[in-house]
């Protein structure tokens, strides 16, 4: 286990007000299991496939889910992302975005600007 990527005691420490309490029977280790579904995810591996030195494959799942469920990773993600402030600028992968197969000749035709044209017009 010692190999396995585990998140920092001092981070663990910051992110536990947002973990449910711990009641009934002792838990596998709230650390370890993170660590554990950050790996999963991270590598894009199916559950069952997850290295047994993070605890067992159906605790992962089964803590992902309730922790979902429970917003447990919204709650994490707002206060992360809570004093970033306002970006400057927003990135849109173009993948995404169903543009009209005649769109492209709106920039043969001078209607559209690319790049720093777009800009100076602005």
């Amino acid at each position: 286990m010692s190999d396995l990527p585990m998140l920092p005691v001092s981070k663990m420490r910051a992110l536990r007000p947002y973990f449910p309490k711990t009641r009934g029977l002792k838990r596998v280790d709230d650390r370890r299991v993170l660590s554990g579904i950050v790996y999963v995810i991270r590598h894009g591996l199916q559950w069952k496939d997850a290295p047994s030195g993070y605890g067992p494959h159906k605790t992962l799942y089964n803590r992902f889910i309730r922790w979902s469920r429970l917003g447990v990773f919204a709650r994490i993600f707002s206060a992360l992302t809570g004093n970033a402030g306002v970006p400057e600028e927003l990135m849109i992968d173009s993948t995404h975005l169903k543009a009209h197969r005649t769109a492209a000749s709106l920039l043969k035709k001078g209607v559209l600007r690319v790049g720093s044209d777009a800009q100076e017009a602005a």
